[in-house]
């Protein structure tokens, strides 16, 4: 049973790990049957992160899914309390843009994070619900020029229409939203695991507990070896 959330909600951004369709940046080294195994083990964490932080934080947490027709077999495989949903749209932004006017908009914040940050901690979310008391718009940022969360309260159409996988992402999703009139709040930064090299990033934020928030990422890294070096070589 989904979990209505008091505070607001946090959606996933999330694929079918088929491979070809995942991680191809990270092809070669790895073999896109290797990509789709590492992006697997990368959305279970962050659904299973993201779900108890949900818990704690007063959030409904869902799993917006791309393609459609894998809802059915995925809403089986989720952490309790959450509600799957299909991604509709061409685009990125298109899919962005259409979960935020089906489930936000109200007065209540809504979150939106990817599945590609599977290190992302709690107290990202937690500073995202405290800066929509005060703002409109929040992103986290990440190294590339992209963000791996943003936060909103209210709809404010327009945002997501420009490319999202380019280095200027962020800065214009900031341009349009001011444009819109809407207040803007960047959070700590982060990163996200787009390529080989951005694991090293993974490895170098492990400390304390948090190696608790990914164990699947870092077990199948681990296990399989382009891990330490950013050509993909083991130990």
């Amino acid at each position: 049973m989904s979990r209505q959330g008091g505070a607001g909600k946090v959606v996933v951004f999330g694929k079918d790990p088929e491979p070809g369709r995942v991680k191809t940046r990270m092809c070669p080294p790895l073999s896109a049957e290797q990509a789709a195994e590492l992006y697997a083990a990368m959305l279970e964490d962050v659904l299973a992160a993201t779900g108890e932080f949900a818990l704690r934080l007063g959030l409904e947490p869902i799993l917006a899914l791309d393609p459609p027709e894998a809802c059915a077999a995925w809403r089986g495989r989720v952490p309790p309390g959450y509600r799957v949903i299909a991604q509709r749209g061409a685009s990125l932004g298109e899919r962005m843009s259409r979960v935020v006017d089906d489930e936000g908009g109200g007065p209540l914040p809504i979150l939106l994070r990817g599945s590609d940050s599977p290190a992302l901690p709690e107290a990202r979310l937690a500073s995202a619900l405290r800066a929509l008391e005060r703002c409109d718009v929040t992103l986290a940022p990440d190294a590339d020029g992209g963000y791996s969360l943003i936060g909103l309260r209210g709809r404010w159409p327009g945002l997501f229409t420009h490319p999202m996988s380019t280095d200027a992402v962020l800065a214009e999703t900031v341009r349009r939203a001011e444009a819109l009139g809407a207040r803007t709040e960047l959070l700590e930064a982060g990163f996200d695991l787009d390529r080989i090299e951005d694991l090293q990033a993974l490895e170098a934020s492990l400390s304390g507990s948090g190696r608790l928030i990914c164990p699947r990422t870092l077990e199948y890294l681990d296990r399989e070896g382009p891990w330490r070096r950013p050509d993909g070589g083991g130990n």
